[in-house]
């Protein structure tokens, strides 16, 4: 990580400002440290300028502190060391690793997070602990779906900032946003990456509940160091499944917009929820299918792209159902975009309605046309609804007779 670079005014010489920013170094997977570079304006620019995230560089002559743990916990990265590194013009210099051998040992360690690579949430952890992890700081894996545009502002000290907005995937549970007012050579590194095939490891972002998008989010803070495809088995495990989905067309623009690009009347075959579950178990291929089943959870909770006006929620849906018959339930099932506006009737809705809408599927019988996932080493079946209606009862009990029977 590196921060960009500020100006503070001089306590000891009226009227002058000094200048400082920060850096986190590696040389060992399990060895970092934070570094402060001090002094004015030119010597600081200039010498931020002369490296960035992810090069090889050589310091020398530091200053070494006993660091401040109450401030380093508050606004800085957490390191496992006791100390932090100064460095001022005077007394040291930082200059680019020239030595090949030692680059080719360090560079590596870019790939590697500076966490526990066990500990982190996925996105499915994070929707099912749901409120309890409110304020709190985790580390996620997830992997990049979408990257905002970069967004500038002004902050309370007049300083220039900026912002962006990444969506997250994984195959575990819906999209996640991560929202932060990010240092220059952050949003550097973040915009180099290749949507849909690089997963991040992002230690240490808070979940906060916005109330502007009426969701929980992941907020990037001064404490967070994000590393591009970290190298661990389970990073590689997850990239493995994203490849997967692509390849199985899980993860098509179509199909979050508008549920599918297959014709319904093309779709003929009949499933009850035991079926095609064994379908997917036995044949590991996507498939289409109809299922006459209840919806038996619909939470209208909004997701990271919903905004609460006026007590009026303009949404883009993106929500998780459960279908149920009597042959078992089908859990989480995606029910997202245009599908889900025709399926609710509706494009936004006031809060006050949302118990009115769940009502109007909740234990009623529906015909659910479902585009069906195959298990991946990581997850369980996943299935899309391409359309959901009340259904006939007569053409249930033409379909289902065979079932029961």
């Amino acid at each position: 990580g590196k921060t960009d670079s500020r100006g503070f005014p001089d306590r000891k010489n009226a009227g002058s400002e000094r200048f400082t920013f920060s850096f986190t170094i590696k040389d060992s997977p399990e060895h970092f440290i934070n570094v402060s570079a001090w002094g004015n304006e030119a010597y600081i620019q200039g010498l931020s300028s002369r490296f960035q995230i992810g090069d090889c560089v050589v310091i020398e002559n530091p200053l070494v502190v006993t660091k401040d743990y109450e401030k380093e916990e508050r606004f800085c990265p957490s390191t496992p060391s006791s100390y932090r590194l100064f460095v001022t013009e005077t007394h040291s210099s930082i200059r680019i690793c020239s030595d090949l051998e030692t680059e080719a040992r360090i560079l590596p360690l870019f790939h590697m997070p500076i966490k526990d690579l066990r500990d982190f949430y996925s996105l499915g952890d994070i929707t099912a602990n749901g409120q309890s992890l409110d304020g709190h700081i985790i580390n996620i894996l997830a992997a990049v779906q979408s990257i905002g545009e970069e967004k500038f502002f002004t902050k309370s000290d007049g300083c220039k900032g900026q912002r962006l907005e990444i969506k997250l995937f994984d195959d575990t549970g819906p999209h996640f946003l991560l929202c932060g007012d990010w240092d220059k050579e952050t949003i550097r590194l973040v915009q180099t990456v290749t949507q849909r095939e690089t997963v991040l490891f992002i230690a240490d972002a808070r979940i906060t509940f916005d109330s502007f998008r009426n969701c929980r989010i992941a907020t990037a803070t001064s404490k967070t160091i994000i590393t591009l495809n970290p190298d661990t088995a389970e990073a590689n495990q997850l990239y493995t499944c994203i490849r997967e989905l692509l390849e199985a067309g899980g993860l098509d623009d179509q199909d979050i917009l508008s549920g599918d690009s297959v014709r319904l009347d093309s779709i003929s075959d009949v499933l009850t929820v035991n079926q095609l579950k064994a379908r997917s178990h036995e044949h590991g291929d996507v498939f289409h299918c109809i299922t006459y089943g209840f919806i038996t959870n619909l939470e209208l909770m909004c997701n990271a792209l919903d905004v609460l006006c006026n007590g009026i929620l303009f949404t883009s849906f993106e929500l998780l159902v459960d279908i149920s018959d009597h042959t078992g339930t089908l859990h989480s099932c995606n029910l997202a975009g245009t599908v889900a506006e025709k399926t609710l009737g509706c494009k936004s809705f006031c809060v006050s309605q949302r118990t009115t809408l769940q009502w109007k599927f909740l234990l009623e019988r529906c015909k659910i046309y479902l585009k069906v996932l195959p298990s991946t080493r990581r997850s369980r079946m996943r299935a899309s609804i391409l359309s959901c209606a009340l259904a006939d009862p007569v053409e249930v009990k033409q379909k289902l007779a065979s079932f029961v029977a």
